[in-house]
């Protein structure tokens, strides 16, 4: 994948849901946002983080908001330069590189478009291994890096530059700033040097995530269900298999909150399931007892494609099977615990990693 195909971006788009655990924005919006920006100003080059030289500025760029007004706001080309535009004035320093923040939908694509607009490389790797709701829930933050200049913008033209005490004032300083720019905003944040990125980057995550897409999109050649081979893929496990019976969904304090309540279908007839998300699924319980949570990715994918579905795409009706897959290690130590776990988000639980709650529910 050293340079991007319009298949590439297909799969990406595809795959990114999957690993977002239903947020990082609509994909079909990321996807028209790439291409066109490819179209219009050229192919993109994708760079490993082993290629990165020591000294090369590294800047992430992504969207921020509710992924639900996000679809009624569509970013245009001026909109994503600008942030970029301001964090290079603010900065003085020219970007070598541009990356994903997380792996999601629409956020993994927004660097794309940043990246063919300004004629530079696509790092693969991100700062998650899925996507998370908040700013400081990134590696470079688990490994004590801060973003010391970020830059925001909308789609009026407004640039808000900012230079935060920390991740968590980047958050909460920036989530209030994109709530009054409408609910969504254009955001580069986190820029670091090729040796941090090295440190702190997960990398290869465009590439799982065009693997992910891969499987979705290819003729069936085998007996073999897609979301089977995802889960092998991802060392995965199949929590559910339901249809969705109560959604419940508000735009709150800058994002889309909520729960969805599944009734059982084949071996999980007699079961019901919820899941729990502030804009990614959180937190999964059969019959009122978890099963998957934060920081390990919950995914929603349609019982007969296999195809994700978004927070904010589920409808009532939706036959579906819901997946978990084990988080990155750098999220299951006590600073990313601490950082996204179950507490951090308010719910009654301490994290349990994945194949724990597995094991438990097989032994009994």
């Amino acid at each position: 994948m050293k340079w991007l195909t319009e298949e590439d971006i297909e799969c990406i788009a595809v795959g990114a849901t999957v690993l977002g655990t239903g947020g990082g924005g609509d994909p079909y919006i990321g996807k028209m946002m790439a291409l066109s920006a490819i179209q219009q100003y050229g192919p993109v080059e994708v760079i490993t983080v082993d290629e990165l030289k020591d000294d090369q500025w590294i800047l992430p760029a992504s969207g921020m908001g509710s992924p639900s007004v996000l679809v009624e706001k569509i970013p245009s080309f001026e909109q994503l330069a600008a942030p970029l535009k301001a964090f290079e004035k603010a900065s003085g320093k020219k970007t070598d590189v541009v990356m994903p923040i997380e792996i999601g939908g629409v956020n993994s694509l927004i660097p794309v478009a940043v990246a063919a607009m300004n004629n530079i490389p696509i790092l693969d790797g991100d700062a998650m291994g899925r996507a998370f709701p908040e700013a400081q829930m990134v590696t470079f933050h688990l490994d004590g890096l801060k973003p010391e200049l970020v830059t925001l913008g909308d789609e009026q033209g407004n640039v808000v530059t900012i230079e935060p005490a920390d991740g968590y004032w980047s958050e909460k300083i920036s989530r209030n700033v994109t709530i009054s720019m409408g609910g969504s905003s254009i955001v580069c944040d986190y820029g670091i040097t090729g040796k941090q990125a090295k440190e702190s980057v997960i990398p290869g995550t465009l590439t799982l995530a065009k693997n992910v897409g891969g499987l979705l999109r290819g003729k069936r050649e085998s007996a073999e269900h897609p979301i089977s081979q995802i889960t092998r893929l991802l060392n995965g496990h199949i929590l559910f298999k339901g249809k969705a019976a109560l959604i419940k969904r508000k735009i709150e304090g800058g994002f889309t909150r909520g729960e969805a309540h599944f009734e059982g279908l084949d071996n999980f007839q007699d079961k019901s399931a919820t899941l729990f998300f502030q804009n990614e699924h959180l937190l999964a319980e059969v019959n009122g007892k978890p099963v998957a949570m934060t920081p390990d990715l919950i995914a929603v994918l349609d019982e007969e494609t296999g195809m994700p579905i978004t927070t904010e795409g589920l409808k009532y009706g939706a036959r579906v099977v819901i997946t978990a897959f084990p988080a990155h290690e750098k999220w299951r130590t006590d600073m990313g615990i601490e950082t996204a776990g179950p507490r951090y988000f308010k719910y009654p639980y301490d994290y349990i990693p994945l194949e724990t709650l597995v094991k438990e529910r097989l032994d009994k």
